[in-house]
């Protein structure tokens, strides 16, 4: 056993510098737009700032992803909100200790739950969200997000209801802009814009933020209505656990349950493409364990749920930085701010961060993603949408249980319905082409190699079988053999060996030979327990596609088969 800490593990001494210098830029970074997510989470400044932190540092002690960045996230922060929102219990009400509590209790159970996934290797959870889901819940998430900061960006009120009762509320307030106010929103959209077009490498928000807080000092903004973030306080993190009873954890678990599925999600994506690209290799299980110590440490430090971060670790890459010692920078450079900088946010405008979360959620919605879901695959593309259109319009929570059903039930329409093909007549030296399994088609004069795509399971077993029959029947000319290719028939359950019995009956009445090519032994043990091999099977197995088909050739030509 390796009992190397991950981050020193092949650690470089020249990487020193770079993660460093990656790490200052990461905090500048994470500063101000950690903040903004505590208006998702309804949670106030300061544990935003905590987010990055203990979290962080845990993570990078454990984990095994040299880039993965962990902190607070867009998604899991709305997921954490919505939840909340949602629990009915008396009193319980946003940017209060008491809501900061269940959020922390919620991050204790969330760890609870990865700690659990990793024990019993339930990492494979997180794929059954597809690229598809992922698209469409992001999606509505960043127009949730960004609908929500419009209010605090033009200066009035903030509407009550869902998210579509809540924009009609602001359309209404229209004419009570704060001028002021949406000034200082639309400076901070500017700068964000400005400098991701013109210098990349300089963190917009933060020259945002930098600028408002001079000038709202300077004119004294509050004074001419400006709503102002006020005083911040500074500070260690706080070490405790939430004061809630044990039936509280019962209450949180739904949401605990939701924010689990999409960190394993997110993060498992995340640090697989980073990896990949780095021609590297990640341990999604060592992350877990990494990702549940973070969430552990973010329940005992007042603050809420976190995850793996795909735009922090897009920055952490693009610096050049290395291995986790750039997030330890950042944590380092955050603490310092936590504890003695505070004081200079006090004139911040709340318009600043309703800005830079904006374009946060503006970030999120993915059109790219979309349209190429649309061009290449409507099904998905459908999912995708329906899945944006019920985390924003209905709720994040009913999203994520959306996205889980239909990412499954797409597994199973695609493993019911899959397509059918028939390798057709070729020319001399050309590669083999495959036809739709239609009527009218056929390999060889007298030849079927047929092609089922999906592993042979109770629900599509008929299918298999019709599917054969109809090309059988329909071919131009009396068909001797029937060749199926196994290489997609992974797995054989019991109701598909009764129908692939049925299949050999249905054959050998029409003097029709059924021949397996690659079968491997699991197959072969399968079908042999179900009488389809063996005995006196009349079923013949070849170990590729071309050794039949040379087989075929080589047999003198039969009586010519009814069909």
């Amino acid at each position: 056993m390796n009992l190397t800490p991950p981050l020193l593990r092949g650690y470089k001494r020249e990487w020193l510098i770079r993660d460093v210098v990656a790490g200052c830029v990461l905090a500048a970074v994470a500063i101000p737009e950690v903040m903004g997510y505590t208006s998702i989470s309804q949670t106030p400044l300061q544990t935003g700032l905590y987010t990055v932190i203990f979290p962080t540092i845990v993570f990078a002690l454990v984990a095994s992803s040299r880039l993965l960045v962990v902190g607070a996230d867009s998604a899991t922060a709305a997921v954490l909100a919505a939840g909340l929102t949602g629990l009915g219990v008396a009193g319980l009400t946003p940017n209060t200790q008491e809501w900061v509590a269940y959020c922390s209790l919620t991050a204790l159970v969330c760890g609870g739950l990865l700690l659990i996934a990793r024990v019993l290797k339930l990492g494979f959870i997180g794929d059954f969200l597809s690229t598809s889901v992922l698209v469409g819940f992001l999606t509505g998430v960043g127009i949730q997000v960004l609908g929500g900061q419009i209010p605090d960006m033009l200066g009035v009120p903030k509407g009550s209801g869902r998210w579509v009762q809540q924009q009609l509320d602001w359309i209404k307030e229209i004419p009570n802009t704060s001028w002021l106010t949406f000034g200082f929103a639309a400076f901070t959209v500017f700068c964000i814009i400005l400098f991701d077009k013109v210098a990349p490498k300089i963190p917009g928000a933060l020259v945002a933020v930098v600028v408002t807080i001079i000038v709202s000092t300077v004119i004294d903004a509050e004074s001419q209505g400006v709503a102002v973030v006020g005083s911040v306080p500074s500070g260690f993190p706080p070490i405790a656990l939430p004061d809630l009873g044990l039936s509280a954890v019962w209450l949180v678990l739904p949401t605990a349950f939701s924010c689990f599925v999409l960190i394993i999600a997110q993060s498992a994506a995340t640090s697989r493409s980073f990896a990949a690209k780095h021609g590297e290799r990640v341990d999604v299980n060592e992350d877990i364990v990494g990702l549940s110590g973070a969430n552990l440490a973010a329940g005992i430090t007042g603050t809420f749920v976190v995850n793996g971060s795909p735009t922090k670790t897009q920055i952490l890459d693009g610096q050049g930085g290395k291995s986790q010692v750039a997030n330890l920078t950042m944590s380092l450079i955050v603490l310092l701010f936590t504890l003695f900088f505070t004081g200079i946010l006090t004139n911040m405008p709340k318009a600043t961060l309703a800005g830079i979360v904006f374009m946060i959620g503006v970030s999120l919605i993915d059109i790219a993603g979309l349209k190429v879901l649309r061009r290449e695959r409507m099904s998905e593309f459908v999912i995708a949408l329906l899945t944006a259109v019920t985390v924003f319009a209905i709720g994040v929570e009913q999203g994520i249980i959306l996205a889980i059903v239909a990412s499954i039930l797409e597994i199973i329409r695609r493993a019911y319905s899959p397509s059918s093909f028939v390798i057709v007549e070729r020319k001399e030296d050309a590669e083999p082409s495959f036809a739709p399994a239609e009527p009218g088609s056929q390999s060889l004069p007298g030849l079927i190699v047929f092609r089922f795509g999906a592993p042979l399971f109770y629900a599509n077993a008929g299918r298999f079988t019709d599917d054969l029959k109809a090309v059988v029947a329909g071919a131009p000319d009396p068909v001797r053999w029937v060749v199926v290719l196994a290489e997609t028939l992974d797995d054989i359950d019991f109701s598909a060996g009764v129908q692939a019995h049925d299949l050999v009956q249905y054959l050998d009445e029409r003097g029709i030979t059924l021949v397996f090519a690659g079968l491997d032994p699991t197959q072969v043990r399968s079908l042999t327990s179900y009488g389809v091999l063996g005995g006196d099977s009349t079923v013949r197995t070849y170990p590729d596609a071309p050794s039949a088909i040379a087989a075929f050739q080589a047999e003198a030509p039969a009586a010519p088969a009814a069909t």
